[in-house]
């Protein structure tokens, strides 16, 4: 149905996380492989930065720098390309995510008014340290819930402080893209006996509930983010598959509505809502073993197990 081209098409270079030796390594990823950040970023006259999180602050400053090292990486550098993946960022401040936020979703949940006018752009968070597992860690089926839904989302990292900025303006504050995906726990969601109806920590911040992976690509790599398609697949079956032309409020309106709630700081994450396709409307959810797979055009695919509680 979309086209899910590869992310080498339109960038020279990602950024990644591994593990390897027991430690979380830094990675810049080019068509020919995974090479260490810290070395590859100093040949081409950088800082030595161990943390892909750690470039943001400056990314205007370390975009042009990772270019010049992307175009000289050295074999001495390589890192296996089968290697765990990690969640690219370790750690962002914020973890952001925009709930209900696509047409033919709100459909399907059943909501009355699915006019853009009956609908109020509205976040909640995820915990970053908790939350972010990579492809290679799995996800955790949380404590106490029967009930574990998918979501996968464009997620967007920040690379330029953003305070009231206006929407025409919102996307030069993008230095990167990723997939995630948003597991959501719905029956620890619903709080039905009180007067605040919805509880979002207990439904979204549980442990190893925000996979994000499996590379960050350069904003620039992926064009117009509001032509993006979206997929997932649950043991192999497609459950979720559209654009993110369905989206109600677009990326750049996203990030001018937060600017002017808080401040996003370089290095934040915002994951902008999920298309039609969750398990909910269907009281379909998942079981420990089941393989979910999120991929979205442009960046790549993100696979993850659910595994036992801890």
């Amino acid at each position: 149905m979309n086209n899910f081209s590869d992310w080498t098409e339109n960038a020279a270079w990602a950024l990644a996380t591994i593990s390897h030796d027991g430690q979380a390594v830094a990675c810049l990823e080019t068509d020919a492989g995974l090479f260490r950040l810290a070395p590859s970023l100093a040949r081409a006259g950088g800082p030595a930065i161990d943390s892909v999180v750690d470039l943001f602050p400056d990314w205007e400053r370390m975009a042009p720098l990772l270019d010049a090292a992307a175009a000289a990486v050295s074999p001495r550098d390589a890192l296996p390309a089968d290697a765990p993946r990690l969640s690219p960022l370790r750690w962002p401040g914020k973890v952001l995510c925009a709930g209900a936020n696509y047409y033919r979703h709100l459909e399907e949940m059943g909501v009355p008014d699915t006019s853009r006018e009956g609908q109020r752009l509205f976040f909640f968070f995820k915990p970053p340290r908790n939350a972010l597992v990579g492809s290679g860690e799995g996800v955790r089926m949380p404590l106490d819930t029967g009930a574990l839904d998918w979501e996968v989302e464009l997620a967007a990292v920040i690379g330029r402080t953003a305070r009231a900025v206006p929407v025409e303006e919102a996307l030069s504050h993008v230095a990167a893209w990723s997939v995630a995906i948003d597991f959501s726990a719905r029956d620890l969601n619903q709080a039905p006996q009180t007067f605040y109806k919805l509880d979002w920590v207990a439904g979204k911040a549980q442990d190893s509930c925000c996979p994000l992976g499996p590379r960050l690509v350069p904003a620039a790599a992926l064009g117009d983010p509001q032509a993006v398609p979206l997929r997932l697949k649950v043991n192999g079956d497609i459950r979720q598959d559209d654009t993110t032309a369905d989206m109600i409020f677009s990326v750049a309106e996203q990030i001018a509505t937060l600017s002017r709630i808080m401040t996003l700081d370089p290095g934040d994450v915002l994951l902008t809502g999920t298309p039609a396709g969750v398990g909910a409307p269907k009281k379909t959810f998942l079981s420990v073993g089941d393989r979910v797979e999120a991929e979205i055009g442009g960046i790549g695919a993100l696979a993850v197990t659910i595994h036992e509680p801890a």
